[in-house]
């Protein structure tokens, strides 16, 4: 529970289902200084979790992971952006701490599932495996963050608001009386309590940037840059290079510390590898098989050729080239409403 309007109604829905519901919540770790403004657990959404917890009649406890949560998730992110990667926290987060540790506080407690207010569904068969879907609810769908999940996690797991979109969850607050009803989403890192990560990065990280040069394909310089982690494939604004067209980040070179950028119509790959895939199903999909793939979490859905490689990895040709392959990012795959599996972007 975190105190927002998905995990209040999941928690009432199951409440109303006749389970027997416990509210967890976890206290992460925020940048010192700024905790208050930490949405996800500041002193307002503990108090809104539990004032919803005891209008439901249900225990409520709150769980310190705040070292675990900063020697994973924070120290993934700085690391990758040291690498020149640009990763996704939510991922680590949702496979180490949520699923993770917060899973086994719940089992030690007794429970034999969790359940979050994550949009997406999950498809429990009648021999023991489970199979993730994307959510009813197409612009809330968050099975893309979900696709780190192992089959022993998806077991456990119980989503039950991914079948409804977001104006019947709200309906639903209201109906069970819930003061969150309203409560506005919450759309940034929560450990970057809304700023800037290239400030998190430099101020708290530590990582200072080292200029460079910045080239076109022709290796021609056309300025300098002061550290390539403030950059990202795709990437327009803040080059500040004048030109009779905006210019794009294509590439990004870490052996020579160049950024290498373009027009818009030098955009665009038809292929990406990632690394460490975990297949939901723990089996490899038959090899050129057709499905949809997300390159990132708000990505839409783009058709290819996907392919198992030996290394535990994936390699993907799409049917036509994307603007905004980055590395560090998660591709994930769909076969229709199923998602097959994830992996990280490689360069």
């Amino acid at each position: 529970m975190s105190g927002g309007v998905d995990s209040s109604v999941a928690a009432a829905l199951l409440v109303e289902q006749g389970y027997r519901v416990t509210g967890m919540m976890l206290r992460l770790w925020s940048q010192p200084g700024l905790e208050e403004s930490n949405r996800c657990c500041t002193p307002d959404s503990m108090a809104q979790a539990r004032r919803v917890a005891a209008i439901l009649g249900i225990p409520f406890f709150a769980v310190d992971v705040q070292d675990k949560f900063r020697a994973s998730v924070v120290q993934s992110f700085i690391d990758g952006y040291a690498q020149g990667m640009t990763p996704n926290p939510c991922l680590v987060c949702n496979r180490q701490i949520r699923w993770g540790h917060m899973l086994d506080q719940a089992l030690a407690m007794g429970a034999d599932f969790l359940a979050t207010g994550h949009y997406a569904r999950v498809e429990h068969g009648e021999d023991g495996s489970s199979r993730l879907m994307r959510a009813a609810d197409p612009g809330k769908d968050q099975s893309y963050v979900l696709s780190v999940l192992s089959q022993e996690q998806l077991r456990r797991t119980l989503l039950p608001v991914g079948h409804l979109p977001k104006s019947e969850v709200r309906q639903l607050a209201h109906k069970f009386s819930l003061p969150v009803a309203e409560r506005a989403d919450s759309q940034d890192l929560c450990f970057l309590a809304g700023g800037d990560y290239r400030q998190f990065l430099t101020g708290y990280a530590g990582l200072e940037g080292t200029p460079g040069k910045i080239v076109n394909r022709r290796g021609e310089v056309l300025g300098m840059h002061q550290g390539l982690r403030g950059y990202t494939i795709g990437q327009r604004k803040g080059l500040q290079i004048a030109a009779a067209e905006p210019y794009y980040v294509l590439d990004k070179d870490l052996t020579t510390n160049t950024l290498v950028i373009g027009f818009k119509h030098e955009l665009g790959r038809t292929t990406l590898k990632a690394s460490n895939v975990n297949w939901i199903s723990s089996s490899l999909p038959a090899p050129n098989c057709r499905v949809q793939v997300k390159i990132r979490y708000r990505a839409e859905l783009h058709w290819g050729i996907l392919n198992a490689t030996g290394d535990g990895g994936a390699v993907v040709a799409f049917d036509e080239p994307l603007r905004d392959i980055t590395p560090g990012q998660q591709a994930v795959f769909y076969d229709g409403e199923y998602v097959l599996g994830g992996g990280i972007i490689q360069p």
